[in-house]
């Protein structure tokens, strides 16, 4: 999921995991969120807490702010195992020092009693993979993973992410407004703006043909090799707060192919074939030319 900060997509992961607060949080019918045929919205909150941690795990943007800086990291992660797998003292230490070394973070038995303050970004971000991947999810969510990492420690995060993926054979869910990370690792992208899914596709398809403003708008601003501009691309104007959502499209006070339909009715999501959608009324008035008001 992409998209710039505000846009909603830290929040459409806490829904999936039922994490944001009722109130002011609320499911609006019609709605489904299905884990392997488990419909997790008709679960209990009780039945929920098993699922968190167990069949779906997060790792948060800040691990300083996510880890408690009061127990060693590995007490943290073996409270989950204790709690989802029943595991209990030796037991559970050797399975999280397993996991420490399995996400590279040399000397494991030792990193098992520091504190997240003696360890670098990098490694507490390691921590965390740990610990979300130390239950075996079916499903991980990782918002972010890359925030304030160097650029040498992000490939070795996302590289590492990609490796768990395909050995633990776990889906994960990408979040982040660096296209060039989704561009190198993800299959499938959504595009989300004020909350929304704009447009939806395979990688390959959202970065070679964009269609909807937003998305084009995006991969406008990335500079490129071998292209010289004074200034790069920009979208004017910044992302609605959640009370000031304007009716019908969202987008339209920012898009330069707005037209006076765009300000009458909320465009649905385009079918545009194998999977792919888009939410923009330019999808049925493709001859539209960019300014028509």
């Amino acid at each position: 999921m992409v998209g710039e900060s505000g846009c909603g997509k830290t929040v459409t992961a806490l829904s999936i995991m039922r994490l944001v607060p009722e109130p002011p949080g609320r499911i609006v019918a019609p709605s489904s969120v299905r884990l392997r045929g488990t419909e997790l919205l008709s679960l209990s909150e009780r039945e929920m807490r098993d699922v968190r941690g167990d069949r779906i795990a997060m790792i948060f943007q800040e691990p300083l702010t996510s880890l408690n800086p009061v127990f060693t990291v590995g007490h943290q992660i073996t409270e989950a195992l204790e709690l989802h797998r029943d595991l209990q003292g030796r037991a559970a230490r050797e399975v999280a020092e397993a996991m420490l070394a399995e996400v590279g973070i040399p000397d494991a038995q030792r990193a098992f009693g520091t504190y997240p303050h003696q360890l670098s970004g990098g490694m507490r971000q390691r921590v965390m993979i740990a610990m979300a991947l130390s239950c075996e999810p079916d499903l991980l969510i990782a918002d972010e993973p890359t925030t304030a990492l160097d650029v040498t420690i992000q490939a070795q995060i996302l590289e590492l992410l990609a490796e768990l993926r395909r050995r633990h054979g776990m889906a994960l869910i990408l979040i982040t407004h660096d296209l060039s990370v989704v561009a190198g690792v993800c299959d499938r992208v959504a595009v989300m703006y004020a909350g929304q899914i704009v447009e939806c596709g395979t990688a390959a398809e959202v970065f070679t043909g964009p269609r909807h403003p937003y998305t084009q708008g995006l991969l406008a601003s990335l500079p490129r090799l071998g292209h010289v501009q004074e200034r790069l691309s920009m979208i004017p104007g910044a992302v609605p707060a959640p009370q000031d959502w304007p009716d019908a499209c969202r987008f339209r006070e920012r898009c330069p192919h707005a037209w006076q339909r765009c300000g009458q009715k909320a465009p649905p999501l385009f079918p545009l074939g194998a999977g792919r959608v888009s939410r923009c009324w330019l999808v049925e008035e493709p001859t539209r030319v960019a300014g028509a008001r």
